[in-house]
C-alpha cells in the first residue's frame, strides 16, 4: 500500500510538472567579425583632451576609416595582456556619438553578447566616421582605479579608444594627439612626431599599430623628471609635489646598477627605448603593469627622498623590466590573442609571472636595491606563507593561474584556505630550486643564469612576441643540464603539494626557523600596511583593530573569529597593537588563555583561546659556511 502511495505521488508530481511552461533555450550567438591578419584600410587619428583634470573628465575624437557600406562593430578592449584577466571599463564610456565625416549622426546599439562593442551600421559612400566620448575617471577609490589627480594623469589608450571589429590590433594603423594641461609633461614608450604644439601641451605621437598603442601607456604630470639609466632606459618620474622628486645619487646609481645587471642576464634587449614611469603619489590609484617598452608603476611618497624606508617599493621595479623578455618578449603560446576580445588562458603563467618574481627579486640584490639579508628575509616571509597554507593541502598550483580570471583580485574570506595568485611567489620558489639542482649537477658552472640567455636572450632587438609551450621551457631546460624537468614540474605544478618547494633552500645551506623577534623586513611590511601580523602565532592580521584576516586552522580560527570582526579589548585592557603582541608574548609557556573581547555586528562578545607558543616570525638560518647555489645566485656578475 505504502510503494502504491508513493507511486501515485510521484506520477502526480511528474504531470504537474509537466503542465508547466517549458520554453527551448535560444542560444546567443557572437556576431562580432572574427579577427583577421590583414592590414586595416586606412589610419585612425585618435585626440585625447586630457585637460579637465578638475573634474576627471577626458574628452576623445576619434576618426576611423571605413572599407565601404555595411555594419561596422567598434570595440572597447576587454583581455588585456598583463592583466591576465577580463579587465574593462565600459561603465566608464559616456556621452558616446558616432557621425559620418560630414556631420550626419548615426545611431549605435551595444552588442547583445559582446557588451563592449558598439554597433553602427555605415550608410553608402561614406569614407571615415567619428567617434566622440568621454572617458569619466573615477574620482573616489570605491569607483574604481583614480587615473587622473590634480598633479598626476595616466592615460590608458584602452579606456579613451575604440577599435573595429575583425582586425589583428597590430594590423590597424593608429596616429595619436595627447592634449594636456599647460606647463605638463609626458612620458610613454611613444615618440612625439615633430615637436610640441602652441603651449607645448599638444603632443602629435607618429603612427603606430593599435596593440603598440595600447602598450604604450602616458604618465602625464604637473611636476616631472626624466633620468638615464643606460641602456637606452630611462626613468620618468611624476610626483605629487616636487620635492618628492629630489633623487639621491646614490639611489639613482642602485637602479642604474639594476639595468646594468638585467642587460647582463639576458644579453639581449627585446625594445629600441624602454621607460620606467613612477608615479610617487598617494592621489593615483595603486598600479604594476608591465608592458613592452615600459611599465606603470606607483610608489609610497617618499620613494626617492627615504629610499631606506621603502623596501616593499623597490622590487617592482626590476620585476615590471624583465616583463620585456619573459611576458612580453617570450610568451605562453595560449596567452597570445590577436585582439583584445578574444580570452586568454593562463596556464603558463608559473613561467611568465614566477620566473619573473624570481628574476626581478635576483636582479634587485644584484643592483644594490636591497641588501642580501633583506631579501633573504623577506623569501623566508613567502615560504614560509606557502609552508603553512592549508589551501595547499586540496588546490595544486596550476588551478591558481586562473584566478585572474575567476577570483577577479577581489578580497577573500578565507584567503589562506581559498589560495589566491601563488604562482607568482611559488613560481618564484620552484625556480629557485632549479637553479640549486643546475648548479649542484655542474659544480656551480651552470645555473638559472644560462636558462635566461638561452630562453629569453635570443634575437637581439625583436621586440614582437616569440611565443613557448611547456615543452620548450623543460627542452632548454634540459640543454642546459639534463635532469627529468618534466617530472619535477609536473610534481610542483600540477600536483597537489601539502607544503612548499622549500628545496632550492635547503640545497643551499639555509633551514627556515622561527624566532619571537621579527626581522627588518617583516617591520618594513607592517609599517607599509600599517598593521599587526600575527600569521605564525594567534593567526591573525588587524589593521586599526580590525581583523583584516584569520588564517584557517589557526587558534584564532578555532574560536570562530573572522575577518572584519573589531577588537575592543585584550583581556582587561582596551585593544593596541602593542597589548596584542604583548598578551602573545606573555602567555608563551602558560596555560592561561588569551582573552580577546570583539564586536561583530551589533553584538560584542569575548574568547578564550587556549594558545602558549608566543610570537613566532619566520627567519633563514644558514647552516654551514660554505658558499650555496643561492649565495651565488644573489652575487652581482
Amino acid at each position: 500500500m505504502r510503494t502504491l502511495v508513493l507511486l501515485a505521488a510521484l506520477a502526480a508530481s511528474t504531470a504537474a510538472i509537466a503542465q508547466n511552461s517549458a520554453p527551448t533555450a535560444i542560444p546567443p550567438v557572437n556576431q562580432v567579425p572574427a579577427a583577421r591578419d590583414i592590414p586595416y584600410p586606412g589610419t585612425i587619428r585618435l585626440e585625447v583632451d586630457a585637460t579637465d583634470t578638475d573634474r576627471a573628465i577626458i574628452k576623445v575624437r576619434e576618426t576611423i576609416p571605413v572599407a565601404g557600406a555595411g555594419e561596422l562593430v567598434l570595440l572597447l578592449p576587454r583581455w588585456l595582456p598583463g592583466a591576465h584577466g577580463p579587465d574593462q571599463k565600459p561603465d566608464k564610456l559616456a556621452g558616446l556619438e558616432i557621425r559620418t565625416a560630414e556631420g550626419a549622426v548615426l545611431p549605435w546599439v551595444r552588442d547583445a553578447v559582446e557588451t563592449s562593442g558598439y554597433r553602427v551600421t555605415v550608410p553608402a559612400g561614406t569614407r571615415a566616421i567619428e567617434a566622440r566620448f568621454a572617458f569619466v575617471s573615477p574620482t573616489q577609490p570605491n569607483q574604481g582605479r583614480i587615473v587622473v589627480t590634480p598633479a598626476i594623469s595616466n592615460i590608458q589608450w584602452e579606456n579613451v579608444s575604440l577599435y573595429p571589429a575583425g582586425y589583428y590590433t597590430r594590423q590597424i594603423p593608429v596616429e595619436a594627439t595627447l592634449v594636456l594641461p599647460a606647463g605638463w609633461q609626458a612620458a610613454t614608450a611613444l615618440r612625439p612626431n615633430g615637436a610640441a604644439d602652441g603651449n607645448g601641451n599638444r603632443i602629435r605621437y607618429g603612427t603606430v599599430s593599435y596593440e603598440t598603442l595600447v602598450d604604450s601607456p602616458v604618465f602625464a604630470g604637473r611636476y616631472f623628471r626624466k633620468d638615464d639609466l643606460g641602456h637606452g632606459v630611462t626613468l620618468n618620474s611624476v610626483a605629487d609635489a616636487p620635492d618628492e622628486l629630489k633623487i639621491p645619487g646614490d639611489v639613482l646609481a642602485k637602479h642604474r646598477a639594476m639595468v646594468d645587471q638585467a642587460i647582463k642576464l639576458f644579453g639581449a634587449r627585446h625594445f629600441d627605448h624602454y621607460d620606467f614611469l613612477n608615479a610617487v603619489t598617494d592621489e593615483l590609484g595603486g598600479i604594476g603593469l608591465e608592458h613592452h617598452r615600459s611599465t606603470e608603476i606607483d610608489t609610497s611618497l617618499g620613494y626617492y627622498t627615504d629610499y631606506d624606508k621603502r623596501m616593499y617599493d623597490r622590487n617592482v621595479f626590476p620585476h615590471e623590466f624583465v616583463h620585456s623578455w619573459n611576458g612580453k618578449f617570450r610568451r605562453g603560446a595560449d596567452l597570445f590573442t590577436p585582439d583584445y576580445q578574444t580570452p586568454m588562458r593562463n596556464s603558463l603563467l608559473w613561467v611568465y609571472e614566477g620566473q619573473t618574481q624570481f628574476w626581478g627579486t635576483v636582479l634587485e640584490a644584484r643592483g644594490g636595491m636591497t641588501s642580501k639579508q633583506d631579501i633573504l628575509d623577506r623569501l623566508a616571509m613567502t615560504a614560509a606563507g606557502l609552508d603553512t597554507q592549508p589551501g595547499k593541502a586540496w588546490r595544486p598550483l596550476i588551478d591558481t593561474t586562473n584566478d585572474p580570471i575567476i577570483q577577479n583580485r577581489a578580497p577573500e574570506p578565507w584567503g589562506s584556505y581559498q589560495r589566491s595568485e601563488d604562482y607568482y611567489n611559488e613560481g618564484m620558489l620552484i625556480w629557485l630550486e632549479a637553479d640549486a639542482i643546475i648548479r649542484g649537477g655542474t659544480a656551480n658552472k651552470r645555473g638559472m643564469d644560462d636558462f635566461a640567455k638561452a630562453f629569453f636572450g635570443v634575437r637581439d632587438g625583436d621586440w614582437g612576441e616569440l611565443l613557448y609551450t611547456r615543452d620548450d621551457v623543460i627542452a632548454t631546460l634540459n640543454r642546459i643540464f639534463p635532469y627529468d624537468w618534466a617530472t619535477f614540474l609536473r610534481e610542483r605544478v600540477d600536483q597537489v603539494r601539502p607544503r612548499a618547494p622549500l628545496e632550492g633552500f635547503t640545497r643551499s645551506g639555509y633551514q627556515l626557523t622561527y624566532t619571537d623577534e621579527p626581522t627588518a623586513a617583516w617591520k618594513a611590511r607592517e609599517t607599509l600596511g600599517g598593521n599587526v601580523d600575527l600569521g605564525y602565532s594567534l593567526g591573525v592580521a588587524v589593521k586599526g583593530g580590525k581583523l583584516t584576516g584569520v588564517k584557517w586552522g589557526s587558534p584564532a580560527f578555532a574560536a570562530a573569529l573572522r575577518s572584519g570582526d573589531e577588537l575592543i579589548a585584550i583581556g582587561e585592557r582596551a585593544y593596541s597593537d602593542d597589548a596584542l603582541r604583548n598578551a602573545v608574548r606573555d602567555a608563551k609557556g602558560t596555560t592561561t588563555p588569551i582573552r580577546l573581547t570583539y564586536k561583530r555586528g551589533n553584538a560584542v562578545r569575548t574568547v578564550a583561546i587556549p594558545y602558549a607558543d608566543g610570537l613566532r616570525y619566520p627567519r633563514f638560518v644558514k647552516v654551514g659556511k660554505t658558499k650555496g647555489a643561492l649565495d651565488i645566485l644573489l652575487e652581482p656578475k
